[in-house]
């Protein structure tokens, strides 16, 4: 990884007016690259949106398109006007009628899409299952970059250890986290850090603010989160701008403003032996209010 200079870029939505919201993520991309001196930049999830659609799912998969293509072609132009590399989050309408995807795409500096993600963990509102509209993704995605290699994730996905984990093993040095988190603030901080700590990574957490069509409210808060778990920069509740220079050699030293050395690495010092039961069905032994299944 080259050290660089990563921002998250922290707005609210008109609730389902793509366009604008298109325009304002572009506004808010110069503003980045111009004020931060960004060359990554990372936006909320569903930003041409916001999350809950409210209305049907036909619906919601008529004012989508595919990914890439006219929704993502100005972003794609100004980033290569910009010569920044920008994740961009958005609903996707998939290849059949009424299946809609929960993505985050990955833009270099030439403005081509190096990497697209769909989310592999719905929130369970946005489950079908659950009365949604979103239709998970089943794989990972690591994308060499000149910057560095980033692993893709969407905010629900940061709850589960396991996939974070992979995204390192595949040689993930930064992990974005596009989010519109409808849980509390220590839950959300505690989750970046842990990822974060748990493989040494940097974790680019861009969260919403503001309300979305369902009359949710996000709290923002984005935060930029360093390998040995350092909050390098954390955004308010307001629409603002976040960066923080990325080391290229941050796990020297065990914590930080210290010169005490770091002798541990958690993804070589695993005994995987101890692992073989990790990968089967089950379920907590406590009773949420409701559970929503989950068809793979």
């Amino acid at each position: 990884m080259k050290e660089h200079i990563a921002a998250c870029v922290q707005i609210a939505v008109e609730p389902n007016a793509v366009n604008y919201n298109i325009d304002k993520c572009c506004h808010w991309l110069e503003k980045a690259v111009k004020e931060y001196e960004a060359e990554l930049v990372v936006f909320p999830e569903s930003i041409t949106t916001g999350f809950t659609p409210n209305m049907a799912v036909d619906a919601f998969y008529e004012m989508l398109g595919p990914v890439p293509g006219d929704h993502t072609a100005k972003i794609q132009k100004l980033a290569k006007e910009l010569g920044v590399h920008v994740v961009f989050p958005l609903y996707e309408r998939g290849s059949q009628r009424g299946v809609v995807l929960n993505s985050s795409i990955l833009i270099d500096d030439q403005g081509e899409v190096l990497g697209k993600y769909r989310k592999t963990h719905p929130f369970p509102t946005e489950r079908l299952e659950g009365g949604g509209w979103t239709t998970p993704g089943n794989e990972t995605v690591v994308v060499e970059t000149k910057l560095g290699k980033i692993g893709m994730i969407i905010c629900y996905d940061g709850d589960f250890p396991e996939l974070s984990r992979v995204l390192a093993l595949k040689g993930a040095e930064i992990i974005t986290r596009p989010s519109a988190l409808l849980r509390s603030f220590d839950i959300w901080e505690m989750v970046n850090k842990a990822r974060a700590y748990d493989n040494h990574v940097y974790m680019l957490a861009a969260n919403a603010v503001g309300p979305d069509a369902g009359k949710n409210y996000y709290f923002g808060h984005s935060m930029i989160v360093s390998p040995i778990a350092q909050v390098l920069a954390l955004a308010r509740g307001t629409e603002e701008i976040i960066a923080a220079k990325l080391d290229a050699n941050p796990i020297r030293y065990v914590s930080f403003g210290t010169k005490s050395p770091m002798i541990f690495d958690h993804i070589e010092d695993r005994n995987v032996a101890v692992y073989g039961e990790i990968l089967q069905e089950g379920k907590s032994p406590f009773e949420p209010s409701r559970r929503v299944p989950y068809k793979r």
